[in-house]
């Protein structure tokens, strides 16, 4: 008897898909966005899902060095937002 794979697979693309729509609509609120601290967040969002969709894609593919990628892209995505709430407080420099 042979196992069927094929619905994970559909399940990881869906997912994959999902996270992309989020991005897409990250990206508008980006663009849209009325005030720096819905940027920012935006912006951090954005990153989020793309370390959620390289995981998933990690998992996808069977190719475990693409984690690495992601800490390194959500450890990066962390002094950044760390970065912009220092400039939010200290607000920008005359």
């Amino acid at each position: 008897m042979t196992a069927d794979l094929t619905m994970p697979v559909v399940l990881l693309d869906a997912i994959i898909g999902m996270l992309a729509f989020g991005i897409a609509m990250s990206a508008i609120r980006l663009y849209l966005g009325p005030s720096l601290a819905d940027r920012v967040v935006a912006l951090d969002l954005i990153a989020t899902l793309s370390v959620g969709m390289i995981a998933i894609y990690s998992v996808k593919t069977s190719m475990p060095v693409l984690l690495l990628v992601a800490i390194v892209l959500a450890l990066i995505m962390f002094l950044g937002t760390i970065a912009f709430a220092l400039y939010i407080q200290k607000g920008a420099p005359p």
